[in-house]
């Protein structure tokens, strides 16, 4: 499945919640889904009534839509968690994909949106332990180190960023490391209650255990 290039807005409608796929504007009055909170297309008003089947399939769309990662991509966390023998498959898929350097910067503010911050990784501006990184799926580990790479630092658009988040909390699993708040380090593993998806992830794990 390609990746979707369509209206971020539809896919909130869709999944009748905020996905936070556009950066500012969904903190804004301009929000799609504030401003039209019934689903995208000529039928999206009407109800619907959902089997177990479906309600499974919304969750793992959601999750998917949330992160922004494929279908295959999503299969591969779901097979990494069935392999840890700690704690709870569903919570430890999340754990995974929230450790992805394009998520991990998005959270630390550095990025408007996890699109955006694809972007930048794809173009060097980010170091994982003062080695570039330019792969979005990239997963960190407990005590990495992750700041702006050379070309990052004198990125107008990420300064501007950084400057515009310089008041937003840091996951409590990271922790900015200089008072510029251009280096972080990973101190945790996130747990289920930093995550702020709402879906039921056992939904997930229940599909694709089938």
């Amino acid at each position: 499945m390609a990746r979707y290039i369509g209206a971020s807005c539809r896919l909130c409608r869709a999944e009748g919640q905020k996905l936070f796929l556009k950066g500012s504007r969904c903190y804004s009055h301009k929000c799609s889904a504030v401003r039209r909170s019934n689903g995208p297309g000529q039928h999206g008003s009407s109800r619907k009534k959902s089997s177990e089947y479906g309600l499974q399939l919304r969750a793992k769309q959601k999750a998917r839509r949330y992160y922004g990662i494929l279908e295959k991509q999503f299969v591969h966390y779901y097979d990494l968690a069935e392999h840890i023998k700690e704690g709870k498959s569903g919570e430890n898929m999340l754990s995974i994909i929230e450790r992805r350097i394009d998520n991990v910067v998005y959270r630390l503010g550095w990025c408007g949106s996890r699109s955006q911050s694809r972007q930048h990784v794809r173009h060097g501006n980010f170091c994982v332990n003062d080695k570039k990184v330019d792969i979005a799926s990239y997963i960190v580990e407990i005590d990495d180190k992750i700041s702006l790479s050379k070309k990052g630092l004198v990125s107008e658009s990420i300064k501007n960023i950084i400057k515009a988040n310089v008041s937003r909390s840091c996951p409590k699993w990271l922790e900015f490391t200089n008072p510029e708040h251009t280096n972080a380090k990973v101190i945790s593993a996130p747990e289920r209650e930093d995550i702020d998806l709402e879906v039921d992830e056992t939904l997930i794990i229940e599909l694709y255990s089938k």
